[in-house]
């Protein structure tokens, strides 16, 4: 069972800190998240997500040393190198794990521009030490059961 905590800021910068935050409580085996994401609405109404997790870079690099191995069976590293670190590239740019980024982007779309949210997923660890760990940061706490 995964708990899907949504927090929204008056400042751009303060859903960062407390993903920082939470990120250390992980690191302490205080909580298990299994996504954290930042959603940013500046000043003109666009939303941005900064994910976690870079998943076109990790692609990338996957793809190329599979491109590379394989091409060293064709006797051409370089090109097999450059073929799969592009084909991971785009395939870790298509990939979506954990929370769906549509909906994170529908969810900020209704907040006031300038703002930010944090969209934390939360598996194997009661949301309640998060949510005690988030009271007193500033923003208004949504709570949905997965």
């Amino acid at each position: 069972m995964a708990d899907l905590i949504v927090i929204e800021y008056d400042d751009v910068h303060r859903a960062e800190e407390i993903r920082l935050k939470l990120q250390k409580l992980q690191r302490d085996y205080l909580l298990d998240l299994a996504d954290a994401v930042v959603a940013v609405k500046d000043e003109s109404g666009k939303v941005k997500l900064n994910q976690v997790y870079n998943l076109t870079a990790a692609g990338a690099a996957s793809g190329g040393f599979w491109g590379a191995l394989i091409g060293l069976i064709f006797l051409n590293p370089l090109l097999g190198a450059a073929a799969g670190a592009a084909a991971g590239a785009v395939g870790g740019a298509l990939t979506d794990v954990g929370i769906n980024d549509k909906f994170m982007k529908d969810i900020a779309n209704g907040f006031k521009n300038g703002t930010s949210a944090l969209f934390v997923m939360c598996r194997k660890a009661p949301p309640d030490k998060v949510i005690e760990e988030l009271k007193g940061t500033g923003g208004n706490i949504i709570k949905t059961s997965l």
